[in-house]
């Protein structure tokens, strides 16, 4: 069996033991473009110049003719068959061997805490994940490529970054000792590097409602190189009242479901649920389902001795706006009539405001009259004011007050909608079945909704 064939059937093994697994994205190799100054490979007969002072292991597949090569402080090529250099001929192109060499840019450039330089080998369409889970989580299996070389920066260095295992060079690791023999070693050094540690724990997630990422002390480093290229600063968001979901770096638009869930919940049976009978009636939208800390309740609140919650993240990626707001209310009524039976206690969602700069929001479903009705209070509100301010001065009336609009002229409740930030791949019981709370924080109001009787309004 191939180097190819036993990472598929590790893979597959993964799947079996319910193990995600993240996939490294970069290379150091020497036909890639993108690792040239000039992005691309250089030309016949050009001079070739490495960082000076840089570790670095490069594979060569092909044959390549130079002038004239400035290695590295140390380092290797590793030659595929057929691979080699050779000095330029008389026949070749005079401008490449005249021109300004080929640098290969900085091989320590890659970070472990970069999310955009891993890709998730269990994802599908319309799932994404919060930027602290696209880096490895603590129950990850890692993968880094066999047919090519890399090189990866382990930083900070505060506390070790801990999978679940990691494959690299045709060997899996599982234990400490080995992988910390492996990373002591030349092969190991040449590959990584930084002031940071890298640790395994052959422990699969056991618990079928998930486990939580184990990213949160890692997210302001996972946000660092997230935005290093914005320079450090989030991009404002495109709509009012933005969201910013658990370990997500900024603020986006759309709708953020949390559920409180018992022993019988399921967290990828769930997320099956979302993608095969929700998210096919809502076109251009993406969720992302896991399980993450739950911030602090009162006491005597329902579930407050939870720990932890399942966060249902949705956001548009479309030009249309308003998915998200009626997905998040159609999972709301789908916790309201299946709650029990999926393992769900409770569910709140949060909704994005409108958008930036769209003084009509005309076309959003329900946004449009929204504003309307908005509009006509204040226009009557205005009115009543000017009445009552008119009566109280005739009165010689010292002072003037008034309550606030929610409380003067309540108008029908609608649910606000999400919108998309453009700049970010049953067994029923013999006795009655417990309440289950739906609460909308966008209205203020909580629902408690028993399958065997009406709805009552808190």
């Amino acid at each position: 069996m191939g180097a190819l064939g036993r990472v598929l059937l590790w893979l597959q093994l993964c799947a079996l033991t319910r193990a995600a697994y993240k996939l490294w994205i970069p290379n150091t190799d020497f036909e890639a473009a993108a690792n040239w100054s000039q992005n691309r490979t250089p030309c016949a007969g050009a001079a070739v110049e490495f960082p000076a002072n840089k570790m670095v292991s490069v594979l060569v597949r092909e044959g390549h003719s130079i002038s004239d090569m400035l290695l590295p402080r140390d380092g290797e090529f590793v030659l595929a068959s057929g691979a080699g250099f050779s000095a330029p001929d008389a026949g070749q192109d005079p401008d490449c061997r005249t021109g300004a060499p080929a640098l290969f840019l900085d091989p320590d450039r890659f970070w472990w805490h970069d999310p955009r330089l891993w890709r998730s080998g269990d994802a599908a369409r319309g799932l994404f994940s919060v930027d602290a889970e696209r880096v490895p989580c603590r129950h990850d299996d890692v993968v880094f490529p066999s047919d090519a070389s890399f090189r990866v920066g382990l930083g900070p260095g505060a506390r070790p970054a801990r999978v679940r295992s990691v494959r690299a060079l045709g060997q899996t690791f599982t234990r400490d000792e080995d992988l910390a023999a492996f990373l002591a070693s030349r092969a190991g050094r040449l590959r990584f590097h930084g002031p940071g540690a890298l640790s395994v724990d052959p422990g699969a997630c056991a618990d079928a409602s998930g486990c939580v990422c184990g990213n949160t002390e890692a997210l302001p480093w996972i946000c660092e190189a997230l935005l290093q290229p914005l320079g450090g600063r989030c991009p404002p968001a495109a709509c009012h009242d933005a969201l910013r979901p658990e370990g997500q770096c900024c603020d986006l638009c759309g709708a953020i479901v949390s559920l409180t869930h018992g022993p019988t919940f399921d967290i990828e049976r769930y997320r099956a649920r979302l993608l095969q009978g929700f998210l096919p009636q809502y076109q251009g939208l993406q969720v992302a389902v896991s399980k993450v800390p739950r911030p602090p309740r009162p006491r005597g609140t329902a579930g407050a001795e939870a720990d932890t919650e399942i966060q249902v993240v949705l956001t548009e990626t479309g030009p249309e706006t308003g998915g998200a707001g009626r997905l998040a209310r159609a999972l709301l009524a789908d916790v309201a009539e299946h709650g029990e039976p999926l393992g769900v206690l409770s569910a709140t969602a949060r909704e994005s405001g409108a958008p930036v700069g769209d003084g009509s929001a005309q076309g959003l479903d329900g946004s449009g009259l929204r504003a309307e009705l908005a509009g006509g209070v204040t226009a009557g509100l205005l009115l009543l004011l000017a009445l009552v301010a008119g009566a109280l001065l005739l009165r010689g009336a010292p002072r003037l007050r008034w309550s606030r609009r929610d409380e003067a002229a309540p108008a029908p409740v609608v649910d606000p909608l999400g919108f998309s930030n453009p700049v970010f791949d049953v067994a029923g019981s013999v006795e009655p079945p417990p309440a289950t709370k739906v609460e909308n924080s966008s209205t203020s109001r909580s629902y408690f909704v028993n399958p065997l009787f009406a709805e009552t309004e808190a």
